[in-house]
């Protein structure tokens, strides 16, 4: 193989006395250094890239298994685990795990496990570049090229893009493996590694800093398995350097929090305090595990690659085991560490749609549901607070209804840009139509809030104009009520449930509204020709009942769109 470190020649490993001298005067840094630049850059690259194949491939199967198998810490391990392997990235777990936690789809406990098993996930990438297969990485490549570029079938294309990815994690290995090479020969470099088998908190630190950097557990493993693999460090040095890479993965979990709820900061905590711990225990017993590492690697006839891959395996497997019956030891203290914000639930929110969720559209998609029957709720409060400023006249319930409108109206705003946003990823057609019925149920759900919104600035010119109307006819604006307000109740069942008999209810509902108003129109007219009503009044009671009959018309198609698409 062509070296590009060297002007004139090799580096020959033939013994000679001048061998070490030849080598560093031959040495180009420049080209070393863009080499492992270029290298580590197409390894990031192709590990999202083929992640997000992994991702696309596994489609609702991913949101099927969040949903399903979370429902106990255990269980969340293995989906933390499943989840990590699937996406190629226990930072990208952690920022999803965030989001579905601070959306109110998880609870920190469920989390925790989800965390804790996207440490032992995130290992399955080392023991994939363990397998020294970087001979066949250009064929890889070109076969993953091939069915991207040159077949229409979306199922080969995704292919394509997991092996183009595959291909590329080995060639960019290959890159820096031979960059990194000519360090050997370079006695400062020698100094550094004498240094990290000294101090073990060095190299944690040199492990947590590097990772920060390239915000990649995986990168710096994979250096680490190069360093190892010829001869730079010893594995005494290095195993600090695998622990604290485990630490500086959790800072993009602590970004990923950044404006987001208390259970999400929670999260992100747990999540630095397990990895903190295990390191801790680990730098305790550094010698026997170092021992044992090694002696596995004999036994077992690891190459370095591979020893570096069992190292990480065993330290996140055994750190998992000793920490997992301490969850609810974890959970506690988070919680008191983190205490719940003293402010009014309703006025302190904001939105938790996730950017970082966007890669994952059907994570992302689960999130926008959560989203709307937030929505949802806001709207109901302010249809049940418009009603009672109908009967009560209370200034106070008209303000509550204003802000809550611009809250509808702010969510409304996000959910659609959050939307436009997902629209341009790539993903599948199903994914396509749920995203076109989301943003069809995010247009009727504001449109309830309007005519919710619409009833108080009735009410308030009626107030203002000083209408009155009849007992009866208050009487039927409650019957109305009870109607209407059932109806969103189930629409919202419906939609959290995706059920179908909840939609059926919602369709009757609709029918009983609907004759109900008839019955009530017919009312209205008999008492202005008995002229027991004031004509004003009786054409703003009208313009009453028809936002009633608007607000029952959108939740109908709420419950329509639930029938139709199962959302």
């Amino acid at each position: 193989m062509i070296s590009i470190y060297f002007r004139n020649h090799k580096i020959k490993r033939s013994g000679e006395k001048n061998d070490m001298e030849t080598a560093l005067n031959t040495i180009n840094f420049q080209q070393m250094a863009f080499t492992f630049l270029g290298g580590l850059g197409l390894f990031l690259f192709c590990i999202k890239y083929m992640g997000d194949g992994l991702q696309i491939a596994a489609g609702d199967r991913l949101k099927y298994i969040l949903d399903k198998y979370t429902t106990s810490p255990f269980l969340g391990v293995l989906v933390g685990i499943f989840v990590t392997a699937l996406i190629q990235s226990s930072s990208g777990t952690s920022v999803i795990t965030i989001g579905l936690v601070g959306a109110g789809l998880l609870t920190l406990r469920q989390a925790i496990g989800i965390i804790m098993g996207a440490n032992i996930g995130t290992t399955i990438t080392t023991f994939i570049i363990g397998f020294n297969i970087s001979k066949y990485a250009l064929p890889i490549l070109f076969v993953g090229a091939f069915c991207l570029f040159f077949v229409k079938i979306e199922k080969v294309n995704n292919i394509g893009r997991i092996l183009f990815g595959f291909g590329g994690v080995f060639f960019s290995l290959t890159l820096m493996s031979g960059a990194m090479a000519p360090l050997k020969y370079l006695p400062e470099f020698k100094n550094v590694m004498v240094s990290l088998s000294k101090s073990p908190i060095l190299g944690v630190f040199i492990g947590t800093t590097v990772t920060v950097m390239v915000q990649a557990s995986s990168a710096t493993i994979s250096v680490l398995q190069n360093i190892y693999q010829e001869g730079l460090i010893p594995l005494k040095a290095g195993l600090p350097v695998l622990f604290g890479d485990n630490i500086g993965t959790t800072i993009t979990a602590i970004i990923a929090v950044i404006g987001s709820n208390t259970s999400a900061k929670r999260l992100a905590a747990s999540h630095v305090m397990f990895n903190v711990l295990g390191t801790l225990i680990f730098l305790i017993f550094l010698s026997p595990f170092a021992m044992f590492i090694a002696k596995m690697e004999q036994i077992l006839h690891l190459n370095p690659k591979m020893a570096i891959a069992f190292a990480h395996g065993s330290f996140n497997m055994m750190t998992t085991v000793l920490l997992f019956p301490f969850i609810g030891v974890l959970e506690y203290l988070v919680v008191k560490i983190i205490k719940d914000k003293k402010e009014d639930e309703e006025e302190a929110y904001k939105t938790t749609l996730d950017p970082a969720l966007i890669t994952a559209p059907v994570i992302a998609l689960g999130q926008v549901k959560q989203e709307l029957l937030t929505m949802t709720g806001f709207a109901l409060k302010n249809f049940r607070t418009s009603v009672s400023y109908f009967f009560e006249r209370d200034e106070k319930l008209f303000e509550k209804v204003e802000k809550r409108e611009e809250k509808i109206n702010t969510v409304d705003q996000e959910i659609t840009k959050y939307l436009a946003l997902l629209s341009k990823q790539d993903f599948g057609e199903k994914e396509g139509e749920e995203i076109a019925t989301y943003l069809d149920l995010c247009r009727d759900i504001e449109r309830v809030g309007d005519h919710a919104h619409g009833i108080v600035k009735d009410v308030k010119y009626g107030i203002s104009k000083k209408f009155k109307f009849s007992d009866t006819a208050y009487a039927e604006i409650k019957e109305l009520e009870e109607i209407v307000e059932n109806m969103i109740e189930t629409a919202t069942i419906a939609l959290k449930e995706s059920s179908v008999d909840k939609a059926v209810e919602v369709i009757d509902l609709h029918n009983k509204e609907r004759e109900k108003e008839k019955k009530i129109r017919k009312n209205h007219i008999k008492r202005l020709s008995e002229q027991t009503c004031e004509i004003k009044a009786g054409l703003s009671f009208v313009d009453l009942v028809l936002h009633f009959t608007r607000i029952a018309d959108h939740t109908r198609n709420i419950a329509e769109r639930v029938l139709e698409n199962r959302v």
